[in-house]
């Protein structure tokens, strides 16, 4: 049996960001332990090489430049001059053409008779109106955006993506969209140009030589052997707090899936109740071998006839690349002979209710000792750089006191 004051279950961003942070902050390397069931670090942003190129097979991701804390702490493993900076450029593909996201910020790049149809339909939406919002994320798409949008776009794309009923998500989670007033989008209409926010990645950073996954392999090497790969979550004696008969923690930090624990622990009925309410999309990553015709770092496509929801044109931001990959709901996905990765958990649903259930599952967690913590552990849909920052501040707490506050 081998003592550990913390064990990390996960080597994605969060965990990986985490016993790097600890350890800074004090603890001995050697009374730390992270496992990862995967050969290599990273979690869902690993990549491979793929058709001479770097692939990022968990989906599309980049490193966005807005958290000062979170820059520095990366490029301690690969330094900025290893990083090449992009304007974000992302599409729409609508109506037969392509325009930039988000939508409602750059409906000026339609012909005209398209921006009345449009801005008639957002005139008329609740949010315009003064009606209260409403509770179902279908309604309140409907409400925000008015009905072509909806129609058109956000609820096909949501239908794609989740591969469920839409009424079946809460609204908890909206303040994560692009928030583009009326008023903001007319005057785009009019002046020809954007209006208001710019999304998340507005300006991002992505490797020059290599996929994202690089940064994250090396963070992994770095921790040496107290990273342990090719080791999954096998068991959890709640009692003991000891992993996989192995080690036993102080501490257990969580950053994989609460449902790889129904299998692992025995959980509190009301517990595992509670696990079994989350939901995740699954999503396949396939590589195209054609270079197509746009500047676009990737493109959204709601057609329901298509299978993907988004399309990452690789040849636009990563060096000496071809081709592009897709980001496909497993369950749409049709047969393949080409290149293909499987993510069974890549995206958490925000399902009605989820927020509570959640928030149970932690504070039972907290009473023993376990931290839930990232995309899964958080069960919410995470950036890599809001996982860094959330794993920096937990590493702050766990360091002040040995417990998460």
């Amino acid at each position: 049996m081998e003592r550990k004051k913390f064990v990390v279950l996960g080597a994605g961003p969060s965990g990986l960001t985490l016993a790097h942070s600890l350890i800074d902050a004090g603890t001995p390397r050697e009374e730390i332990v992270v496992l990862e069931k995967e050969r290599i670090s990273g979690g869902l942003c690993r990549s491979e090489d793929v058709d001479g190129a770097p692939l990022d097979i968990g989906g599309g991701h980049f490193l966005d430049m807005r958290r000062k804390e979170v820059l520095d702490f990366i490029f301690r493993f690969m330094p900025r001059e290893e990083w090449e900076l992009f304007d974000r450029v992302s599409k729409i593909r609508l109506r037969g053409i392509e325009v930039d996201h988000p939508l409602e910020a750059n409906l000026w790049q339609f012909p005209v008779e398209v921006q009345a149809d449009y801005l008639e339909s957002i005139a008329q939406a609740g949010c315009v109106r003064g009606e209260p919002m409403p509770e179902s994320f279908a309604a309140w798409i409907e409400w925000k955006l008015g009905e072509r949008i909806a129609q058109e776009y956000m609820l096909p794309y949501n239908r794609k993506i989740w591969s469920m009923d839409p009424d079946a998500l809460g609204t908890y989670w909206l303040y994560k969209l692009p928030d583009v007033s009326f008023r903001e989008t007319l005057l785009s209409c009019l002046e020809g140009k954007p209006m208001g926010s710019l999304p998340a990645h507005g300006t991002f950073l992505y490797p020059k030589k290599f996929g994202y996954g690089e940064v994250w392999r090396r963070m992994g090497v770095a921790l040496g052997d107290a990273l342990v790969t090719g080791c999954a979550l096998e068991s959890v004696d709640l009692d003991s707090r000891i992993v996989n008969g192995r080690w036993q923690a102080e501490t257990i930090v969580s950053s994989v899936p609460w449902t790889c624990w129904l299998d692992a622990a025995k959980l509190p009925q009301a517990v595992a109740d509670d696990v079994r309410t989350l939901r995740n999309a699954p999503i396949d990553v396939d590589y195209v071998p054609d270079t197509l015709d746009s500047p676009s770092h990737w493109t959204y496509e709601p057609d329901e006839s298509v299978p993907y929801h988004r399309a990452l044109l690789r040849s636009n931001f990563a060096g000496n690349a071809k081709g592009y990959w897709t980001e496909t709901n497993a369950t749409r996905s049709k047969p393949t002979e080409g290149v293909r990765f499987h993510n069974e958990y890549a995206y958490p649903i925000n399902t009605l209710g989820k927020p509570e259930a959640v928030a149970r599952i932690l504070d039972w967690a907290k009473s023993r000792s376990i931290v839930g913590m990232g995309r899964w552990g958080r069960w919410e849909h995470m950036n890599s750089d809001v996982a860094v920052a959330e794993a920096l501040q937990v590493a702050r707490e766990l360091s002040g006191n040995g417990a998460c506050a």
